[in-house]
């Protein structure tokens, strides 16, 4: 059984959540720089078995497209070329960045933890597939 791929795409570094083999779970996974994300998504599907990617889609409060929208729909694209045969799923990703830093906040993470923006990241990655996995669209 393959694991599902949850990503927080951003200009300078991207989150990653992954479920368990049983896609049960959504654990953050790490943070890679983005212009390292495809090399990074290629060795980890060499060895563990992708199912599908989940990605966050950037929206504004109106339900419309922000300035970061264009990016995240660019890197789906290089996603599609680079791994064809896996499919690509969009969640709303609005809010997500709030809840991970009130949650690494109550969690009782030092305010030095939270200012490295990769815990961030990931944590929202996780909340990005957690938000995924417990959609009627993830059966």
């Amino acid at each position: 059984m393959g694991r599902i791929i949850a990503i927080d795409f951003g200009t300078k570094r991207v989150g990653l959540a992954a479920t368990d083999p049983l896609k049960i779970i959504a654990s953050p996974l790490t943070t890679v720089p983005t212009k390292e994300i495809i090399s990074f998504l290629k060795e980890y599907s060499s060895n563990e078995e992708v199912e599908k990617f989940v990605i966050g889609m950037p929206k504004n409060l109106q339900n419309e497209d922000t300035d970061a929208t264009s990016h995240v729909k660019k890197f789906i694209e290089k996603l599609q070329k680079n791994f064809s045969n896996i499919p690509i799923h969009e969640v709303d990703e609005r809010f997500t960045s709030k809840i991970a830093t009130d949650s690494l906040l109550s969690g009782g993470m030092k305010k030095k933890d939270r200012r490295q923006k990769g815990n961030i990241d990931k944590v929202s990655a996780a909340l990005i597939l957690q938000s995924y996995l417990d959609s009627p669209a993830s059966f």
